[in-house]
């Protein structure tokens, strides 16, 4: 089967539905590489989504832990977690609250989550393998495959990942990679990569972001 790997969602229900509708069930394994939840209007309905995907579609369906999600585990766990909150946690309490979903049940879900996606040819992950973690499975450290923000490691297979908005999906010939979050929660667009198992580009899909996924201004 080929691969449909979607970019950081940050809580923006209704974009995500958009691409979600443009994954082919029959012919595709679905990857979103990180950070479902925060700072769009609708978190608690990302994950609630993400949940039922996974559950119907099991091994054709992945979601891959983002620094935001374990920055959520972390703060259900040991509150608080004051760098959460005002990263977009607040908000996405919010949020639960208002829909009256429970978070630790979804937190539980969140902590199943792989740190990466790959075969042979393809390695897809939140952030990436850096040129210079020690470790670059270490969900703390600034390097690794949560948080890096640093030059990737040619690890000899195609690296895709998100982490690092920007306007478009930005290829590195060095490492070897495709950075696709393209900045959905600030109002730009949600990236879809469809691909073969060889890492062969099939197509892009770009979707504008919804506007009832962005919040009000204050």
């Amino acid at each position: 089967m080929d691969l449909f790997v979607i970019g950081d969602v940050h809580g923006c229900y209704v974009t995500f539905l958009k691409m979600i509708d443009r994954w082919d069930k029959e012919r595709e394994i679905l990857i979103q590489l990180g950070d479902l939840i925060d700072r769009g209007n609708g978190s608690p309905e990302v994950v609630k989504l993400a949940r039922h995907l996974k559950k119907v579609h099991r091994d054709q369906a992945f979601f891959i832990k983002g620094n935001h999600e374990y920055e959520m585990i972390e703060h259900i766990t040991n509150p608080p977690n004051n760098n959460w909150l005002k990263q977009g946690g607040s908000e996405t309490l919010h949020q639960y609250l208002a829909v009256g979903q429970n978070i630790k049940d979804d937190v539980d879900w969140l902590r199943t989550m792989p740190l990466y996606w790959g075969n042979d040819h393809v390695f897809i992950s939140h952030a990436g393998i850096s040129e210079i973690a020690k470790n670059p499975f270490n969900e703390t450290s600034e390097y690794g495959i949560l948080w890096n923000r640093g030059p990737l490691k040619n690890i000899q297979k195609l690296q895709i990942i998100g982490h690092t908005p920007g306007d478009w999906p930005i290829f590195d010939r060095q490492s070897n990679s495709w950075n696709i979050d393209t900045a959905a929660v600030f109002g730009n667009q949600l990236t879809g990569m469809k691909l073969k198992q060889s890492g062969e580009l099939i197509d892009w899909i770009h979707i504008r972001t919804d506007k009832r996924d962005m919040r009000k201004k204050r």
